[in-house]
């Protein structure tokens, strides 16, 4: 019996030509680590972002000029740009009058009803969303206060009272975020939300940490999140060049059989009948392949026996043993060459796969 996904429908909003929520794809989003006011290395960034997939950015608006240089960095990329807000709502408003595709706020910081009503107009007067953005580690602090600290509850009621009140507004332009670094924690609050909301849901773990521990974390909580059919658009947070959470985030969504983009890898784990060194073919083709962007499943295998019933659901694969390699595509070997050429056999064959497509 296959795996599926039930995916909940949410009600679906634009950012920037992007749909998000009803039944477009879970969109892959990261945020930028450069300073948005060095425009040309924002925009390079982004560059990079764009070609590992990205679909929607966000920037950092820590002051005036930053706010300022999202109309120039938007005419030199081709994907959405978010302006992320702290603090100051004046931010929110320049930022939405420079171009920005929709903006993320904090309720915890961004200030009281007035200076809400500011953004929301700001949002409506320039036809973009606002994404509800709510983090454990700045929840308000009349909510921890009720209850007796950062409790899965108090992020929801957070949620939900910054509905009510841009409701007031008669806005619905919205997006939410309900995030936290705990896992449990954050999968439960999400839990909560959908189960009270129709408004699509940006899914992440908040402050993931490196690559190890960040991966670990965000598969852990936003795949057993998407797995239940709860998650709109994602980011992967991770202490790493963005390029990296985009592409994990593309990752889990393959594993859950969600969205295919690029190549998905089965290699063996290796044991002692392994004789070549898949460790190195593994990972050099594995980099060579990264800019791909065509569906295709690839196998590399540590032995030519058993190595093509193993993955024969792949559509081009290698294993190698005693000098000879050989290349299969869906599990019937179709070709035999010396050991060494494993990596170049396998490289052409899914250019070939490719050229097919």
């Amino acid at each position: 019996m296959s795996f599926k996904i039930n995916r909940k429908i949410t009600r679906q909003i634009h950012v920037g030509t992007v749909k998000i929520g009803g039944n477009a794809p879970i969109a892959v989003q990261s945020m930028t680590n450069t300073h948005t006011q060095d425009i040309a290395a924002t925009v390079a960034q982004i560059h990079r972002l764009e070609a590992a997939g990205c679909e929607i950015i966000r920037v950092a608006v820590p002051d005036d000029e930053a706010a300022a240089a999202i109309s120039a960095i938007k005419k030199k990329i081709s994907i959405p740009v978010i302006a992320d807000i702290h603090f100051d709502y004046k931010l929110a408003i320049s930022a939405a009058e420079s171009g920005a595709d929709g903006l993320r706020i904090n309720p915890g910081n961004i200030g009281g009803k007035n200076k809400i009503k500011a953004v929301v107009d700001a949002a409506k007067t320039n036809d973009i969303p606002i994404r509800i953005g709510v983090n454990a580690g700045s929840l308000e602090k009349d909510l921890i206060k009720k209850h007796g600290g950062v409790t899965v509850n108090a992020l929801v009621e957070s949620a939900l009272k910054q509905i009510d009140l841009m409701a007031s507004f008669n806005f619905s332009n919205i997006k939410l975020a309900i995030k936290s670094a705990n896992v449990p924690q954050s999968i439960d609050a999400y839990r909560q939300l959908s189960a009270k909301t129709d408004f699509p849901l940006h899914v992440g773990i908040t402050e993931a940490g490196g690559l190890f521990s960040g991966i670990v974390k965000s598969a852990v909580g936003i795949g057993m999140l998407l797995s239940e059919g709860i998650g709109d658009t994602l980011r992967v947070s991770l202490t790493r060049d963005p390029t990296e959470e985009v592409r994990v985030g593309f990752e889990i969504l393959k594993a859950l059989g969600i969205r295919q983009r690029g190549v998905e890898i089965i290699s063996c784990p290796t044991c002692g009948r392994c004789n070549i060194n898949l460790f190195e073919i593994a990972e050099t083709i594995e980099k060579k392949l990264l800019t791909k962007t065509k569906p295709i499943k690839i196998a590399i295998m540590g032995c030519v026996v058993n190595g093509p019933g193993e993955a024969k659901e792949a559509d081009v694969g290698i294993a190698g043993g005693d000098g000879t390699g050989i290349l299969f595509k869906k599990g019937q070997v179709v070709k035999k060459f010396p050991q060494e050429q494993l990596v170049s056999e396998l490289l052409k064959a899914v250019d070939e796969f490719e050229d097919k497509k």
